[in-house]
């Protein structure tokens, strides 16, 4: 019980402080850079929307704005069978070079996002949401990367923020991931690209996959094809936090969900001797992530075996208040006021969303269609 419980707290610390660290370390003694340069290849913008007729008008024109040769650029609204007025909004732009590949039935985002590639024709494919809004100069910095040829996909790296501007719980954790993903970068390669914006060769697009979810995929994709995935800190991508904590605790499931999907399709690149430093990174990364709630209810159930030794009594007493702080984080408004109890709170719901996620896997559950968060809609930047 006591090796146990060290080796499931040592797994937990290792995947969220100790996997940083030693990439920090290397990063620090041996970076890999990237080398940038302007250059212009035709590119394709593929906007996944699913009933975003209140977010995509705005969308669309902050797209025809953003700076890149208009002769070189192509936009494509995928909509997953929207029943409201999105596919209306989109045809508005019709004349202006905007196409819609509607999919007939609803099939989920990646399937529509099939069909737009199908029809793209640029050499690199920038995949983005409806709720996100990038800088006027983003596809000129996401592109200058595509220069280095050992880069096959760049993310964007994401802002969330609440109405107010402020960044919330969640938006102090994509903090930590995206500096994470620097970290990744500049040591090898990302094990996953951010579902708001992200940019990759078309050639690493095949085949393509209708029900895996296409940002992780991205990065799977990119290591198999022999080249990098990075993150660009130059490049944000802004859009605001879900108001309603219900909602955000499903929307962390279903992302979860898809994402232990795509892991255990893609078991084979944690295989060392083939893919050597991915390898390290897709075990650390994401099936550790993944593992930790497993790894933390392990060391509750052990501590609580152990609890008659002054030690183990103490620690089991410091979990459960943790967790109680955590659940009682969300429901009591006051508490919600301490910075400490808003990230308690966030990093209660990711673990009991992944726990959730895992027994929906065992039982077979996929999570295919796709019902986009209603964020509120943000202001571009000009």
């Amino acid at each position: 019980m006591k090796a146990l419980f060290w080796v499931s707290v040592l797994l937990v610390g290792y995947t969220y402080v100790g996997y940083p660290l030693v990439l920090w370390i290397v990063t620090r003694l041996r970076p890999r850079a990237v080398r940038r340069a302007e250059i212009y290849p035709p590119i394709s913008i593929v906007i996944a929307a699913r009933n975003e007729a209140d977010k995509i008008r705005t969308k669309i024109e902050h797209t025809l704005t953003l700076a890149y040769p208009e002769n070189r650029l192509e936009i494509l609204v995928a909509s997953d069978a929207s029943d409201d007025a999105t596919d209306a909004i989109v045809r508005e732009y019709a004349a202006r070079g905007v196409i819609l590949v509607r999919a007939r039935q609803r099939n989920g985002k990646e399937h529509a996002q099939g069909l737009a590639l199908a029809a793209a024709r640029g050499e690199i494919v920038v995949f983005t949401d409806a709720a996100t809004i990038l800088e006027p100069d983003a596809l000129l910095g996401l592109i200058q990367n595509f220069s280095d040829p050992t880069v096959g996909a760049v993310s964007t790296e994401d802002a969330l923020v609440d109405a107010a501007g402020n960044p919330t719980a969640e938006g102090l954790y994509v903090k930590y991931e995206m500096w994470v993903r620097r970290l990744e970068g500049s040591f090898h390669s990302l094990v996953g690209l951010s579902g708001s914006c992200f940019a990759i060769r078309k050639d690493l697009c095949a085949p393509w996959s209708s029900v895996l979810a296409s940002d992780f995929m991205g990065a799977l994709r990119t290591a198999r094809g022999g080249y990098r995935a990075i993150a660009d800190p130059s490049v944000r991508g802004r859009f605001l936090a879900v108001k309603s904590s219900h909602a955000e605790l499903q929307r962390k499931i279903r992302t979860f969900l898809r994402g232990i999907t795509v892991l255990m399709a893609n078991l084979d690149l944690m295989n060392p001797l083939r893919h050597g430093r991915f390898a390290f990174q897709l075990a650390s990364h994401k099936l550790l992530r993944f593992s930790a709630p497993w790894l933390l209810l392990a060391a509750l159930a052990a501590s609580g075996a152990l609890r008659a030794e002054p030690l183990y009594r103490g620690l089991f007493a410091l979990q459960v208040a943790f967790y109680l702080i955590g659940a009682a984080g969300g429901r009591i408004g006051a508490m919600q006021r301490y910075r400490l109890v808003r990230v308690t709170h966030y990093f209660v719901m990711v673990q009991w969303a992944m726990l959730v996620a895992w027994i929906r896997y065992a039982l077979g559950q996929q999570q295919v269609t796709w019902e986009p968060s209603k964020r509120p809609e943000i202001t571009p930047t000009r």
